[in-house]
């Protein structure tokens, strides 16, 4: 190859060199707005902008890239509380999928449910009538005890140690078999309100389609510093009682989808299905030997989904909750 030719093949070489490289060699431009609304662009940020939330453009003004606004330390402490505070809810939202899949799977009808209801109080009524007889039987003995040492004591004689020790052994066994009589009432109870609870939900699960097919279950002192959070922190548990009562009304008042779970733990209304919906759930929580309702507000997973959830109205939603159960409580009182 001659000199001109080698020269020649070196200068397109360049010449495509430059040319690949050109778009690289390109500034990016940005574009944020100040906490005055201002709107500036630039190929550079000043330092003392890089808080503010900004987009990254392209030479004909395309967004390629958002970089959020800078949070302050207050608040990505809040955002670290609002995480923990979803991570418990979701095991409650899972632990209800799990129990809704077990339900469904082990009976066909509201009719299955309610005969095995009777079953369950029938075997409980069962087991109570022999503990029951046992109190009778031992109450019989503890007379006929007692008779033999009034009758010892009629007669001058001193009672035996071993009739006392009898007698005392006796009221013991009575004792123990009446409090076991009330494990046995508070098991029952408890078992009859489990039971009556899960066929309320069966029965929302297999007519929320209008068929039998089960529907797809998808101190006032600390509250203000929880407004933020969307949590209402209980007095006590009597008040607790109340709150929820009322974050239940609230719930049904701001969300846009229909109802999904329902129980004294969990309040959940339907995932989203348009863009514009906001789907509310509130869980009751233990925390450090405290009560608190926890509101959590979802959105569809689209990008005006994401921005309806982190705006202003999701955010005064969030914000309005723990006031209203606190104004709520005070006028009941």
């Amino acid at each position: 190859m001659d000199r001109v030719a080698i020269k020649r093949t070196l200068l397109v070489a360049l010449a495509l060199s430059l040319a690949i490289a050109q778009p690289a060699l390109a500034k990016k431009m940005y574009r944020w707005v100040d906490e005055n609304g201002n709107v500036y662009f630039s190929d550079q940020v000043p330092p003392d902008q890089v808080q503010h939330k900004r987009e990254t453009l392209t030479g004909k003004a395309r967004v390629i890239d958002v970089l959020e606004k800078a949070k302050t330390a207050e608040q990505m402490a809040q955002q670290k509380r609002l995480d923990s505070l979803r991570k418990e809810q979701e095991k409650i939202i899972a632990k209800q999928t799990s129990n809704d899949k077990v339900l469904l799977s082990t009976f066909r009808s509201l009719d299955d449910m309610n005969k095995a209801l009777a079953n369950k109080l029938s075997s409980f009524d069962a087991e109570r009538k022999v503990v029951d007889g046992n109190i009778a039987r031992t109450e019989q003995q503890l007379q006929q005890q007692q008779q033999q040492a009034a009758t010892l004591e009629r007669n001058g004689t001193k009672i035996p140690p071993k009739l006392l020790a009898e007698i005392a052994a006796t009221k013991a066994q009575i004792e123990s078999s009446k409090q076991e009589l009330i494990h046995h009432q508070q098991e029952r109870d408890n078992s009859e309100k489990q039971f009556k609870a899960d066929i309320a939900r069966f029965q929302f699960l297999t007519q929320a389609n209008g068929n039998d097919k089960a529907a797809n279950s998808n101190s006032l002192a600390a509250s203000n510093a929880s407004n933020e959070l969307g949590l209402f922190v209980c007095q006590d548990a009597a008040q607790c009682a109340k709150a929820w009562k009322l974050a239940g009304e609230f719930v049904a008042t701001h969300a846009t989808t229909g109802q999904d779970v329902e129980n004294e733990n969990l309040i959940m209304r339907a995932a989203p299905q348009q863009d514009s919906d906001l789907s509310l759930s509130v869980s009751l929580l233990e925390r450090n030997n405290t009560q608190q309702i926890f509101l959590d507000i979802r959105c569809r997973q689209t990008s005006i989904g994401a921005e309806l959830c982190a705006g202003s109205k999701a955010q005064a939603i969030r914000q309005a909750f723990a006031p209203f159960i606190q104004s709520s409580l005070a006028a009941q009182q």
